[in-house]
């Protein structure tokens, strides 16, 4: 048993400290998660074990016996409850994941490549007519609006319907809600579903919303999709390629502007942008702390210390990402850091699907964003831009920034 529990600290205010003790208690500590006692695994190496491991699941309905009582209680219970592949273990995982793969193929990524410049350069456009001696919050009128719309054309969700759909992931993500607060939330954001899902059905189109449906109505043999899946599925692809790419996009421009050197390296040609988004995953992942798994069987630990089965267990990707143990320097951003290892999207069958999607999107805004505005920088010090309140999110609330030189 481990020293005193660690409680994670739901606004999410310091995270880099919370790395630091989580690393001092071990390869994994029991932490409280609010007010569910789990294991946080901040080793990088007893992380990837336990993420491809047969032995750890994601369905907590068939092995936590503590799933009945979060549900009903904790306010990240939609984090638990949900019914796609997030959730889902063994064949239940490979049939949900078989349908969604399509939409994340090499090829469709590749035709998705003029639709992100083509959005990238409608954003850019925008910031280019606010005046020139004007802070612009570059979250919200860049990082945030570009995913939405990538999700939004790739899914099918009507330009109208966008904006209601970001304020209520932003609530999924947030970690100081109260579970009423929560599941209010959660209410308003299916609601929001079941309209899209009735409104696809009634006009289908070329997009993924549409073709899960037509899976869901038509394919039999016992694999089609639940209307619970189908719901949670498109709550899945909608929240996960928006709320995590705006993080990336928003934690590359803090840190490029916070050090002119790397931004040097990729002008001088030492670096690339795709080597800045791996470095920005490695240094600051779009989440921090992922709830949850469950162990089906007692797990031994490198310290002596024992996973007893039915014990919940969360991967802390940040932490495991600045591991003392992993990377030299490990709390640096170096651009120019060879090989991009990181575990940002997770690791093993529950590997992110949609990874290379986010890549693009990202690279594609930095090298944009800087191509059009070389002087940018940021309005306040970095030091001052306040921490989304959250400890699974990590960003910022705003990013604000000038766009041009001061003497414009």
């Amino acid at each position: 048993m481990s020293e005193k529990i660690l409680v994670l600290d739901p606004t999410g205010s310091d995270p880099h400290a919370e790395h630091k003790a989580l690393h001092a208690r071990g390869p994994a500590a029991l932490v409280d998660i609010l007010g569910v006692t789990a294991w946080s695994v901040s080793d990088p190496d007893l992380l990837r074990q336990l993420l491809r491991s047969p032995e750890v699941s994601k369905d907590g309905r068939a092995h936590w016996p503590g799933f009945a009582d979060a549900v009903a209680t904790w306010p990240l219970a939609l984090w638990i409850a949900v019914e796609n592949m997030f959730t889902a273990y063994g064949a239940d995982h490979r049939r949900l994941r078989r349908m969604i793969a399509p939409a994340f193929s090499a090829r469709r990524i590749a035709a998705l490549e003029p639709v992100v410049e083509d959005l990238v350069a409608h954003l850019l456009d925008g910031l280019d007519r606010a005046p020139a001696t004007e802070a612009v919050d570059l979250r919200e009128h860049f990082a945030y609006p570009l995913p939405i719309a990538v999700i939004g054309w790739l899914m099918g969700v009507p330009e109208a319907r966008r904006h209601g759909f970001r304020a209520l992931v932003d609530g999924v993500f947030s970690t100081n809600l109260s579970a009423d607060e929560a599941a209010a939330n959660t209410a308003v954001l299916y609601g929001l579903l079941d309209e899209l899902i009735a409104d696809k059905r009634a006009h289908p189109g070329d997009d993924m919303t549409s073709l899960l449906i037509t899976a869901r109505d038509e394919e039999g043999n016992g694999q089609a999709l639940s209307d619970a899946e189908l719901r949670d599925t498109l709550l899945l692809m909608i929240s996960a390629g928006y709320e995590t790419t705006v993080n990336v996009i928003d934690q590359a421009v803090t840190a490029l502007l916070t050090d002119p050197a790397q931004l040097a390296h990729i002008r001088t040609g030492r670096t690339g942008w795709y080597a800045v988004v791996e470095e920005t995953l490695r240094h600051e992942p779009a989440v921090k702390h992922l709830p949850l798994r469950y162990a089906l069987a007692d797990i031994p630990l490198p310290d002596g210390q024992k996973i007893a089965k039915g014990d919940a267990i969360l991967a802390s990707y940040a932490a495991a990402n600045r591991h003392p143990g992993w990377h030299s320097e490990p709390d640096r951003f170096d651009a120019t850091r060879p090989g991009g290892d990181h575990l940002a999207f997770g690791y093993g069958v529950h590997f992110c699907l949609g990874a290379p999607l986010a890549r693009l999107e990202v690279a594609t805004a930095l090298r944009m964003l800087f191509g059009r505005f070389p002087d940018l920088r940021l309005a306040v010090p970095a030091t001052d831009l306040p921490l989304l309140p959250s400890l699974i999110s990590n960003g910022h609330t705003h990013l604000p920034v000038h766009l041009r030189p001061a003497d414009c």
